[in-house]
């Protein structure tokens, strides 16, 4: 395992195609993004998955990365936003809400928890659907499809500027319409910053 890279150098190399600078920052990053997707996850299962797609996803924008100063940031974002993906298919996923359904007292209790997570959701995604067309737009990409600022502002050729600001928007008009209903702590899954 690698203790320091060159980041400058491994980066210049990456974006001249050199399949060894992306063994490089994996064997330098790989310990730290574990640890990092272990405490957000809680369990290793898919972790090593989930960084295979952080360095494919690298690999296909070498071309892209261009300050190495915000390098550390830009692989942790990416590595966050995948992992938001995994928590929130996983939440969706039927074998966890039969887990969770089995962990409850009565069978009425988990009956009504589950009606009220559904209106919670119905509510979230409403507000969510109320949004202005860009700012809908751009919050999706974020939140649901775990994009990064820079890859919405390049696949919507705006400034990475202009996505901070339709999100800064969006979290407050949800935060607002939601603290209404009182469910605000639903909103963890989608403004997780």
């Amino acid at each position: 395992m690698t203790d320091k890279i060159d980041l400058k150098k491994v980066v210049a190399e990456l974006a001249q195609n050199n399949d060894s600078s992306i063994d490089e920052l994996f064997n330098y990053y790989y310990p730290r993004l574990f640890n990092f997707s272990r405490s957000i996850l809680k369990i290793e299962d898919g972790i090593d998955d989930i960084l295979q797609e952080v360095f494919v996803k690298i690999w296909q924008n070498r071309r892209n990365i261009k300050s190495t100063d915000t390098f550390n940031a830009y692989i942790f974002t990416i590595t966050r936003n995948l992992l938001l993906n995994e928590l929130r298919r996983r939440i969706n996923s039927n074998s966890l809400k039969e887990e969770i359904r089995k962990f409850s007292t009565a069978p009425e209790y988990s009956l009504n928890k589950t009606i009220e997570y559904r209106e919670m959701q119905e509510k979230v995604d409403t507000v969510i659907n109320e949004l202005p067309g860009r700012q809908k737009e751009i919050f999706v990409l974020s939140r649901k499809n775990g994009l990064s600022h820079k890859e919405i502002a390049e696949k919507l050729g705006i400034k990475t500027k202009t996505v901070e600001y339709h999100i800064s928007l969006a979290i407050k008009h949800i935060k607002s319409e939601l603290s209404r209903f009182g469910i605000l702590s639903l909103l963890y899954f989608y403004l997780f910053l």
